[in-house]
């Protein structure tokens, strides 16, 4: 494994293509467990025809062509665009990520400038491709995404969004910004922390330039918060925008991150993770792929923009983030004395109209954020070790707790989604598990069952979990239906191809993409909490931190269904003390 950053990418391997039988049978398999006698029979009918259409053939050739160009990384490349790019909702709370660091002793100030200097530090040595690769298992795994931690930023359009990010052809090599853009009170300041002789700034400098921006008292015109519309009208207000304010417009865009100070402390750990999930918009710039966050108690999290990084690969940068002091991190990266570093407020010539759509995207924003239910459950008497000592996946562990946890809660089995990292592949990302088999619903039923006897339920519950380890490890290896139907179905359509086979209106279809569970994991000794929304009216969104002494849980869902979700949580306590009791026994 060769020591360079970068230096494995070119030797992984690339994510295998299946077949459209493979995928076809998978498909089926997969959303069985879900479906009545006669909507798995409309379904399996749906996938024949589906499977002799010589159309569908035809995409798939297109897709296998598509792969094997020289410039084509995996045949995900064009899938993952419009996956991201492609959505017209709002991405702020919708799909933009976060986690809340571990706690320090400094305050506001000092925490700031140590994620300053630690960010450059990384910054500085990504450039020299000096980071070490990450490996799992002795395999190294793709470090890609990391080209696009800095100075990376979506922008809006009409249809399908773009990005602006260094190490693409548009901007060939690292990002030459020496810039960060910190938001306070709806103003925004550009900073530069790295000088003109691309010399980083001293710890001293940049704590004296953020004490003039906390020292700001008036409110700015909270520009960002445009950022929280739906794509279409705020890529129409970004054109507006441009109008009289593009150079402000690229020093946002440009910059190497974003950084918020909040002025407003929150009254708990749940308050700082809705904060950090859905805070003041006007203090954000949602399309930032980086923006970090620090409460006035110099408590502090990230939130991620979510195109070009995937939740692993932010992780990786906090872990480096909370290494070492500010001190090493400083030294490290060669910064020295140069006098105050540039702070300048940024300016904006707005219209009437753009002022009223502020002014609206706020007021949207806020009541949105408020409409979804937040809670954080922590579990300091279980974490993977137990899990292990027990002889269960602490995955399949946990999983299975949700499971029962959910029909304890709703009274039935819903579809459930998985995301399973896939970077020892080259540019891999991620692949879409579904967690229902039917040993899933074996087992919750037998838990349910007041006549079976506790060696019947833990032979189903160790089942459901072994079930579970080998879906994971098939995704893993890229054998997985969904993103390859999808992707079909996404070829013909950028085409404008008038393809609509009976498979994706079919019962199986339907059902098994409508999550009723939305779940994640993100383990950092550094992360207290990992967190992002609900993709339906009725998801409860989970995101994990599973470490090997402890397991923490973020949740969120619609505020309509906010009860729902408080139920999910006080059996998902539950379930995990009867499941490790269940196991215990002569472990």
């Amino acid at each position: 494994m060769r020591t360079s950053t970068f230096g494995n990418e070119d030797a992984l391997p690339r994510v295998p293509l299946p077949t459209l039988a493979d995928s076809g049978a998978r498909f089926l398999q997969w959303c069985a467990p879900l479906l009545s006698e006669d909507e798995l029979s409309a379904t399996r009918q749906a996938v024949e025809e589906f499977l002799d259409s010589a159309t569908a053939k035809e995409l798939h050739d297109t897709l296998s062509a598509y792969a094997g160009q020289e410039d084509v990384h995996s045949w995900l490349d064009e899938f993952w665009r419009d996956r991201y790019l492609g959505r017209r909702d709002r991405i702020a709370l919708n799909a933009n990520f976060f986690f809340l660091f571990n706690d320090t002793d400094d305050d506001q100030i000092a925490r700031a400038v140590r994620l300053i200097a630690a960010s450059v530090d990384h910054k500085l040595a990504l450039d020299t491709e000096s980071v070490p690769p990450t490996a799992r298992r002795g395999q190294p795994l793709s470090m890609q995404q990391h080209r696009y931690l800095f100075s990376t930023t979506r922008i809006p359009r009409a249809e399908r969004d773009g990005v602006r990010a260094p190490n693409t052809p548009e901007q060939p090599g690292p990002s030459q910004a020496r810039h960060i853009v910190v938001f306070y009170r709806g103003n925004a300041f550009r900073l530069d922390v790295i000088g003109q002789d691309g010399v980083p700034h001293t710890l001293d400098e940049l704590a004296e330039a953020l004490r003039q921006v906390i020292a700001t008292t008036d409110r700015g015109p909270g520009v960002g918060a445009l950022t929280s519309h739906d794509r279409a009208r705020w890529a129409a207000n970004r054109e507006a925008l441009l109008v009289d304010n593009t150079a402000s417009v690229d020093v946002i865009e440009t910059a190497l991150f974003c950084l918020a100070l909040e002025h407003e402390l929150p009254a708990d750990t749940d308050g700082k993770c809705k904060q950090l999930l859905a805070g003041d918009p006007t203090d954000r710039w949602f399309d930032k792929g980086v923006t970090l966050i620090v409460f006035p108690d110099g408590s502090a999290g990230i939130n991620g923009e979510h195109c070009l990084l995937d939740g692993t690969t932010i992780v990786e940068f906090v872990d480096s983030l909370m290494s070492g002091t500010a001190e090493s991190h400083s030294q490290s990266s060669g910064a020295a004395p140069q006098g105050a570093p540039e702070l300048r407020a940024l300016e904006f010539r707005l219209s009437p109209e753009l002022s009223g759509e502020i002014e609206a995207a706020a007021k949207d924003y806020t009541a949105y954020a408020d409409a979804t239910a937040t809670r954080t459950a922590r579990f300091d008497d279980f974490g993977s070790e137990r899990s292990k000592a027990l002889g269960v996946s602490p995955d399949a562990f946990v999983q299975m707790a949700f499971q029962l946890a959910h029909r304890r809660s709703k009274g039935f089995t819903g579809a459930t989604y998985e995301s399973i990292a896939t970077r020892h592949f080259h540019h891999g990302r991620t692949e879409a598990m579904r967690v229902v088999t039917p040993e899933v619903l074996e087992f919750v039923a037998v838990m349910e069952d007041p006549d079976a006897d506790r060696s019947t339920r833990e032979q189903a519950f160790r089942r459901a979990a072994d079930a579970h380890v080998t879906r994971a490890k098939e995704c893993q290896a890229g054998d997985a239906p969904e993103q390859h139907l999808w992707e079909l179905q996404l070829i013909a359509g950028r085409r404008g191809q008038d393809f609509a086979p009976a498979l994706y209106s079919s019962p199986g279809w339907q059902k098994m993409r409508d999550d009723y569970l939305s779940t994640s994991a993100a383990p950092s000794v550094n992360i207290q909490y990992f967190g992002f929304g609900a993709t339906s009216e009725h998801c409860i969104g989970v995101a994990y931190v599973l470490l090997p002494q402890s397991f923490n849980v973020h949740l969120s869902t619609p505020r309509t269904v906010g009860e729902q979700m408080t139920a999910f949580a006080d059996q998902l306590a539950r379930a995990i003390d009867e499941l490790t009791d269940l196991v215990s026994t002569g472990s």
